[in-house]
C-alpha cells in the first residue's frame, strides 16, 4: 500500500475575476520509504502540493490517502492530529522559534503531543546528537550557522518520529558546501528507512533522491513520475 497517494487532485484559487488552476489532476504514489524529489519551476504547482502531501490544504477535486486513511474527508482537528504525529515538516527558513535554544526547539512539537518534560528532553537531545549538534543544546537560532540551524530544523522534523519528512526547498538559503551536508543527512535518513519527499527547483538537488515527479503548469511530466 502507498503510503502517499493522490489521485486526480486538482487545486483552484479563486482570485476575484481569475481563477488560479494550482494543480490539474494530479496523480502520484509514494510508496514507505522512498526518497521522492517534486522538481519544476516556479509556478508549476510545487507549493500547493506541498500543501496538500502535509494537510496544510485541501484539493478542490480528487483524493488524498495518507498511510491508507483519505484525508480528504477529514475535518480540521483530525487532520492537525495527523498533521503533528505522521508528517515532519523542514522549510526554506528553518522557521525556528527565536530567543529559544536549540533543545527547546526542537523539543517543541512533543510539548503539543503532550509528552512529559523528561522525555522531550531525552528525545530533543537525542535528535540533535544525531545530526551532530550535541555541543549545540543551548544556543540560540542567532548563535549558529545556517547549515546549524537547517539541522535544527531537522531534529525538529524526526524528533515525532513521523512517517514522511517534507522539505520545502530546504537548501535554498544555504551556502553549496552547507546545502550539500543536508542533503547527505536526508539520504542517510533514508537509508534508515525514512520516507523523504523533497521539493525544489533545482534538478541538481533533486538528483539526490531516488525519484524525481515533474511538474509543469500544475501536471505531472508523466516520463518522470514513473
Amino acid at each position: 500500500m502507498s503510503l502517499l497517494e493522490l489521485t486526480a487532485v486538482t487545486r483552484t484559487y479563486d482570485m476575484g475575476h481569475v481563477q488560479v488552476h494550482a494543480l490539474r489532476g494530479v496523480s502520484i504514489s509514494i510508496n514507505a520509504g522512498e526518497f521522492v524529489a517534486i522538481v519544476g519551476p516556479s509556478g508549476s504547482g510545487k507549493s500547493t502540493m506541498m500543501g496538500i502531501l502535509g494537510c496544510l490544504d485541501r484539493p478542490t477535486s480528487g483524493s488524498y490517502a495518507l498511510d491508507g486513511t483519505v484525508v480528504t474527508a477529514l475535518g480540521d482537528d483530525s487532520l492537525a492530529r495527523i498533521r503533528s504525529r505522521t508528517i515532519g515538516f523542514v522549510f526554506q527558513s528553518y522557521n525556528l522559534i527565536p530567543r529559544t535554544s536549540a533543545l527547546d526547539n526542537v523539543a517543541t512539537p512533543l510539548l503539543y503531543q503532550g509528552v512529559g518534560r523528561r522525555e522531550r528532553h531525552a528525545r530533543a537531545v537525542a535528535a540533535l546528537e544525531r545530526l551532530g549538534l550535541g555541543d549545540r543544546l543551548g544556543h540560540e537560532p542567532t548563535e549558529l550557522s545556517g547549515g546549524e540551524q537547517q539541522r535544527v530544523a531537522i531534529a525538529r522534523a524526526i524528533v515525532t518520529d513521523p512517517a514522511v519528512v517534507l522539505a520545502d526547498e530546504p537548501t535554498g538559503n544555504l551556502a553549496t558546501h552547507q546545502g550539500l551536508e543536508v542533503l547527505d543527512l536526508f539520504k542517510g535518513l533514508n537509508a534508515t528507512g525514512r520516507t523523504i519527499v523533497l521539493i525544489t527547483h533545482d534538478p541538481r538537488v533533486a538528483a539526490f533522491a531516488e525519484r524525481e515527479v515533474r511538474l509543469l503548469d500544475g501536471q505531472v511530466d508523466t516520463e518522470l513520475a514513473a
